[in-house]
């Protein structure tokens, strides 16, 4: 089967890194990819926005399947543009894929198909917003309706600070159109996790739950990111918790989308906070996550590429999938001034030094080629992933490598996973 897979970050490395790995990938192609994907797939250098020019690409290659790792093309109509050119893709169309690209339409999926999630209102009007964070005493999430990259939200305390929040999407339009209109939601209080789903449009297979870390400070503290790290599985997700997200939340979902004519194939994320009424949705994404699939694609030992190929054809039906007992954990090396702007162009040092095993893998989020250099190019450069007896020696192995690294300005977090660490002391 010859694979053309869409992206260029860290989700779509290891994407490339496990597809290249299946008996049945005669080819591996990635568009436009980045260095470290070069070394298990042939890169293109068409941009993964560029709809036309990657269905042009698919056509000249005779792919098998288009695998689109970013939320971005999918809500171009990639998927819709790749059908009608009769190619498989998995992903899904333009309009199912709402459910990441309006967080006020994934709210109204949410409600229709009673699935548990906060309290919420979507407002364009500043003054309407505010009195309805006024009514939750300030301790509210503020987000912008569109897609801002994972970083169009606002979470406050303080009535004053959700009021800034406010003006800030919708009076001084911080994330431009995605920010025009607001969903602001009851401050929900618990432990997150993610879970994400391979789904054929009917049927869904559910991977090995994880847990990101949002915010760009030790201690989650400071400015919200697209993620710092991330850890598979997590002691938040339960055997049992995750059957009720499976119930409640996943199946709930894929029906509501298909009863209203927006049939999802690809992978559902679901990312949720662990309540003591139990797990409540905080947003679905219409993708794998970033971080979280390099954690999770780290611990699955089973051929990934049936079962997306087995989604995209719209038939799961006896696809299982086996992970390793084995934890696994991502630390993000992050450019200096992420998640704001952030100075891209430094010489990526030490890579060679970074011994990869079956255990130990260094995905590239951020990076370029320049001359026989690799750079920095974004604001997460790369995802230091190792996997361990236990959690621990996951941890330790991935910080090991991690000092081996160095660019100018290089910043992480040191606590990755350290939710998991702290129940253990309880």
């Amino acid at each position: 089967m010859k694979v053309l897979v869409v992206g260029g970050g860290g989700r779509e490395h290891a994407l490339c890194w496990k597809i290249a790995q299946s008996p049945r990938c005669s080819e591996l192609l990635c568009a436009p990819g980045n260095p470290g994907i070069a070394k298990v797939a042939r890169l293109v250098p068409v941009a993964a926005e560029d709809v036309d020019g990657l269905v042009r690409l698919a056509k000249e290659e005779a792919i098998d399947l288009v695998v689109v790792g970013p939320e971005k093309p999918l809500s171009l109509g990639l998927a819709d543009a790749l059908a009608e050119a009769g190619i498989r893709c998995f992903g899904p169309s333009r309009a199912a894929a709402e459910m990441e690209s309006s967080k006020a339409f994934a709210k109204g999926i949410m409600e229709r198909a009673g699935i548990p999630t906060a309290a919420f209102g979507v407002f364009e009007d500043p003054a309407e917003a505010k009195a309805f964070a006024a009514n939750h005493a300030g301790r509210v999430a503020v987000k912008a309706d569109g897609l801002a990259a994972g970083k169009g939200v606002v979470v406050t305390e303080t009535q004053p600070d959700a009021e800034a929040a406010i003006d800030e999407m919708l009076v001084g339009r911080a994330f431009g159109s995605a920010g025009a209109r607001v969903v602001i939601e009851e401050k929900l209080e618990g432990e997150e996790a993610s879970v994400i789903a391979l789904v054929d449009g009917e049927r869904f297979v559910v991977l090995a739950p994880a847990q990101d870390h949002k915010r760009v400070g030790e201690g989650d503290t400071g400015p919200n990111t697209g993620g710092m790290g991330a850890y598979s599985p997590t002691p938040a997700m339960k055997d049992a918790d995750l059957q009720i997200v499976a119930d409640r939340v996943l199946g709930p979902a894929v029906r509501q989308l298909r009863a209203e004519g927006r049939p999802f194939r690809g992978a559902l994320y679901a990312g949720l906070m662990m309540t003591a009424q139990g797990p409540k949705v905080i947003e679905f994404n219409a993708r794998l996550g970033d971080p979280e699939t390099q954690p999770i694609l780290a611990r699955l030992e089973s051929d990934l590429l049936p079962a997306l190929d087995a989604a995209a054809r719209g038939d799961l039906r006896g696809v299982e999938l086996s992970f390793s007992p084995k934890p696994a954990l991502t630390v993000v090396l992050a450019a200096a001034g992420y998640p704001g702007s952030v100075r891209t162009g430094d010489p990526v040092e030490g890579l060679d030094a970074v011994e990869e095993d079956a255990d130990l893998v260094v995905f590239h989020a951020g990076t370029k080629a320049d001359g026989g250099r690799v750079v920095t190019s974004g604001g997460r450069v790369l995802g230091v992933t190792a996997r361990g007896k236990d959690l621990g020696e996951a941890r330790a192995k991935a910080y090991a490598a991690c000092e081996k690294i160095h660019f100018a300005g290089m910043q992480l977090r040191r606590d990755i996973a350290h939710r998991a660490f702290a129940k253990e002391t309880e």
